[in-house]
């Protein structure tokens, strides 16, 4: 599932005049979601100075340019938690501090580094080992580490898929009587890396409807590239139900009559569980009696869908932060 978010660089549009901006006016703006603003107000206060009546938010010129310090650094990878504060701090003063060491990392694991600079090639090449190993203690402090780092995003894409990649290439490559230790090592990094990224992620509801649905379409058992768009749609503050592996047509469609979801991901992980019906039949279920929203976005997702033919209003991200950037800026509709 690669793309880039909108709040990568400060808008050069100047701000209205008058006694602020509303919510969704910023949100357009900046290229996130309201509930993303929302959440960031409630979990890090960064949000608006005065409040109309005491419950309308009015966003000022300082609150915008907050906002827009602490969408740069999550573009860049920065933990929302973390971006909040260094963007806080930045307000006092021109320099920002680097971000702390994470709590009981041991020997041998990389110290942080500029999330600018990507995650480094080593990473890879040390979470393989540690998992050839069978090392569970080392596989954890290295997948702690790079996530503070890096953040979520950047640490799936540039070191938890690739480690994962690797295991496989070299279990297909090796010999039937070396295959077994592979199996292993990629069965227990899996599992590492399936604990890292609920942990990383603060699964607490955030309010508000239309949650983003994400299931495995019926047969597909692979859930990890599932299990990390939820953990970083939800550090983003966006509600999200994961149904997980071989999700029933007829459970899904009544998941998202009920819910009425902004966005459905479905994914498919090989060419079997790739059907097109599925997309068209998403993509046609409305909400219920509260009727709020009709059609969700759809996203097909994986790498499944590579050899079927497009369908009409239905999304193929290639990357993770390329799904992110479509759910987010998915309408109502």
């Amino acid at each position: 599932m690669n793309g880039s978010r909108r709040s990568n660089g400060v808008p050069s549009r100047p701000l209205p005049p008058g006694a602020g901006m509303t919510t969704g006016d910023v949100a357009r703006r900046l290229g996130v979601a309201p509930t993303t603003l929302r959440s960031w107000d409630r979990r890090y206060g960064i949000g608006p100075a005065v409040r109309d009546d005491g419950r309308h938010r009015r966003w000022s010129p300082a609150d915008v340019e907050l906002l827009e310090r602490m969408c740069a650094l999550t573009a860049r990878g920065v933990p929302p938690a973390e971006a909040a504060r260094l963007a806080g701090e930045s307000a006092a003063g021109p320099a920002l501090p680097p971000p702390p060491r994470p709590p009981g990392r041991g020997a041998g694991v990389p110290a942080p580094r500029d999330p600018a600079d990507g995650v480094p090639a080593g990473t890879v090449r040390g979470l393989r080992k540690a998992a050839v190993r069978l090392d569970s203690p080392l596989i954890d402090r290295l997948l702690a580490a790079t996530v503070h780092a890096h953040g979520l995003t950047a640490s799936w894409e540039g070191a938890m898929s690739p480690a994962l990649r690797a295991i496989g290439r070299t279990w297909a490559s090796s010999g039937d009587a070396a295959a077994e230790r592979y199996v292993e090592a990629e069965h227990l990094l899996s599992w590492h890396i399936s604990t890292t990224l609920r942990r990383s992620a603060d699964m607490q509801e955030t309010g508000g409807d239309h949650p983003v649905l994400l299931a495995c379409l019926p047969g597909e058992m692979h859930t990890l590239a599932l299990e990390a768009l939820a953990a970083t749609l939800a550090e983003r503050g966006l509600p999200v139900r994961m149904f997980g592996a071989a999700v029933p047509l007829r459970a899904l469609g009544e998941a998202v009559r009920r819910t009425g979801p902004r966005a459905v991901v479905l994914w498919s992980q090989t060419r079997p569980t790739a059907d097109r019906a599925v997309l068209g039949l998403i993509r046609s279920t409305v909400r219920g009696i509260r009727g709020a929203r009709t059609h969700p976005a759809v996203l097909a997702a994986g790498p499944g869908w590579a050899r079927t033919a497009p369908s009409e209003g239905v999304h193929r991200p290639h990357s993770l932060a390329e799904a992110l950037e479509l759910v987010e800026s998915a309408p109502y509709s």
